[in-house]
């Protein structure tokens, strides 16, 4: 991969966090320099690329991947369970230095994308403190959060290199933290709580202010993951758990994560990210998981109706 500059950039998937920093990026480098891509279904009913961003009227190039040509950075922001025809779709995009990131939840997407497209083109990348939701056209946020970025091999360093380059030249707020595997994991801890706890007891963001039982089962469910992270070697600490229960604290309290988002919408969520993930580590290593074992069997049970 050389270290030629990103201009050119793809994003695939027009959700909320896809549009956010969309957004930011098109602002900074330029509208005709960011597309989204879309099949021709999709192309149909969203062909014009238009939503409101906190208010503001946007609107945004949308377009086939065989018309956009090979771009010089991907940006995977679709739900996981389009993550298999998003790797499709977005081919004809992907050349012999285009650089990918997701932004998905779970701490296994990177490995899928580097299954297909090859590691040396994969950033890990971490979306963190963000409280943007989507609601029909509206994308609203207050906390953009930031981008946590890095390599896990040394062939991914020069992908990462042109990455933070990019992100600082996009305006998009970003970090490189020492351990991205440490990372990865504290965000997952911190989904596997506020996600599914929001979704099951159907509360904002605000239960992570503290008090109850709600409040009490999404601590649990954190403390289960750093048992796990430990057994698999990744160090996360009750400090990390306490600093990730200030940032959640911090997010608009009336706002939902994903999960609660897709239950208000009627769509199935992503539960074997979170607590599917969950049991089968636990099963691996031999360790009880009652809180996400419950918060498992209810979002099925929620669920046992959609298609």
């Amino acid at each position: 991969m050389t270290g030629a500059a990103i201009n050119k950039v793809a994003v695939v998937g027009m959700g909320a966090l896809g549009v956010m920093f969309g957004d930011r990026i098109a602002r900074n480098i330029g509208g005709e320099n960011l597309c989204f891509l879309m099949d021709g279904a999709r192309l149909a009913r969203h062909g014009d690329g238009r939503c409101r961003v906190n208010g503001a009227e946007r609107r945004f190039r949308v377009c086939r991947p065989e018309d956009a040509g090979q771009v010089d950075l991907v940006i995977v922001a679709t739900k996981y369970s389009g993550l298999a025809q998003a790797m499709d779709l977005m081919a004809p995009a992907v050349g012999e230095d285009t650089v990918l990131i997701s932004l998905l939840n779970g701490i296994i997407t990177e490995d899928i994308l580097a299954a297909r497209y090859g590691r040396s083109r994969v950033v890990d990348c971490v979306a963190i403190g963000m409280d943007a939701m989507r609601e029909g056209s509206e994308v609203t946020y207050e906390n953009m959060g930031r981008l946590q970025i890095g390599a896990r091999v040394p062939e991914q360093g020069a992908a990462l290199e042109r990455l933070a380059v990019f992100l600082a030249r996009a305006g998009v707020p970003h970090e490189l933290p020492p351990d991205i595997i440490r990372a990865m994991w504290n965000k997952f801890m911190i989904n596997v709580g506020i996600n599914q706890t929001c979704m099951v007891y159907g509360v904002p963001y605000a239960v992570a202010k503290g008090g109850g039982e709600a409040y009490e089962s999404m601590v649990a469910a954190m403390r289960e993951v750093i048992a796990l992270a430990r057994a698999e070697g990744v160090q996360l600490t009750e400090e990390d758990l306490r600093a990730d229960l200030r940032l959640l604290a911090s997010l608009i309290s009336v706002g939902y994560p994903s999960m609660r988002q897709d239950a208000l919408a009627g769509r199935r969520s992503e539960l074997a990210l979170f607590a599917g993930t969950v049991l089968r580590l636990a099963e691996r290593h031999g360790l009880p998981v009652p809180v996400n074992r419950r918060y498992h069997d209810a979002v099925l049970e929620m669920e046992k109706d959609l298609p």
